[in-house]
């Protein structure tokens, strides 16, 4: 079952990922919530539309921007809406 990690916490997991650009979209039920803040940080790509990101916190630590999720995809990537993928260090097995 993929899983993501950071700072010895695990932020997600679920057998019911989807790998697009060879990163794991994870269901939002799966995801720990009380580990992310959403930012004020976005980002547009043609394909599947724009990005609102999440800051990561575990521990006192913070991993600004290491989460990201698509609200309101492009048609081509409709099937990850609402799901959340994670990088900038994030471990996913």
């Amino acid at each position: 079952m993929p899983k993501a990690y950071w700072n010895g916490a695990v932020l997600a997991d679920s057998e019911e990922t989807i790998v697009l650009e060879a990163r794991h979209y994870f269901p939002p039920g799966s995801v720990r919530s009380e580990y992310l803040q959403e930012s004020q940080t976005r980002t547009r790509d043609p394909d599947k539309g724009e990005a609102r990101y999440f800051h990561v916190t575990v521990g006192g630590r913070l991993n600004a921007d290491a989460a990201w999720t698509y609200r309101k995809p492009k048609p081509a990537a409709r099937h990850v809406k609402d799901y959340v993928a994670f990088w900038h260090d994030v471990e996913v097995e």
